[in-house]
């Protein structure tokens, strides 16, 4: 089954909301070249088939063991903050099924993911894997702890909802990188934050918009 109208509807909606909150966001537009990973990815391979009718859908899906799918429009947005380049190394942490791992190798050199469900984690590697991406390595531990053995990282996207900036993940942050991650506690206010590193690595912390995220699992 084809999804082409339902794809190019996903990339109107996605625009359709950066207007609406560019008066949050401080854009107006974002960058063409993940818009363009937004369109190739397709989303319908990375939710469940009791969830592919929805696919396209302008906001989150569930896929199994408490967790979701991000909204488009979220994606798109946390993946522009991180203004990848095309050598960066970025370190995921919450891979769930691989659509956000996947728009981020679109435009990366590496993707280091980490998922804290193993049944997650292992059914993403092998789906991106069997999608032909070769520039992702999953790895199935606790997230908050980053994955020191590969750092730095130019970009580190946090897709679940932290209490707090995780020490280990700003430590791993390479100096003059970007650090896009959910804070606030569960089935309460959330808010998108923006860290940025300078070139001594001073970082500089910025809240971008309220979002509703799952919280991030830490520990064993």
């Amino acid at each position: 089954m084809s999804f082409e109208r339902e794809r190019r509807q996903m990339l109107a909606d996605i625009e359709a909301d950066v207007a609406f909150t560019r008066e949050l966001t401080g854009r107006d537009h974002l960058d063409e070249s993940v818009m363009t990973a937004m369109y190739q990815v397709h989303r319908e391979d990375f939710v469940p088939d009791s969830q592919r009718h929805a696919s396209f859908r302008d906001g989150a899906l569930p896929v199994g063991y408490g967790q979701t799918i991000s909204q488009p429009y979220i994606v798109a947005l946390m993946t522009d903050l991180l203004d990848l380049r095309a050598d960066s190394v970025v370190l995921e942490i919450g891979s769930g099924t691989g659509y956000q791992t996947a728009v981020l190798a679109q435009l990366a050199s590496k993707v280091y993911s980490i998922e804290r469900i193993p049944e997650l984690a292992q059914a993403a590697q092998q789906r991106l894997t069997d999608l032909g991406y070769d520039n992702v390595e999953i790895h199935c531990a606790d997230g908050s702890l980053g994955w020191p053995e590969n750092a730095p990282f130019d970009g580190i996207i946090v897709t679940a909802a932290a209490a707090s900036i995780p020490p280990a993940l700003l430590a791993q942050l390479k100096p003059g990188g970007r650090m896009v991650i959910p804070i606030g506690l569960p089935n309460m206010h959330q808010d998108l934050m923006l860290v940025t590193s300078d070139q001594q690595g001073k970082t500089e912390i910025s809240k971008i918009l309220g979002v509703a995220f799952v919280p991030l699992i830490e520990g064993s």
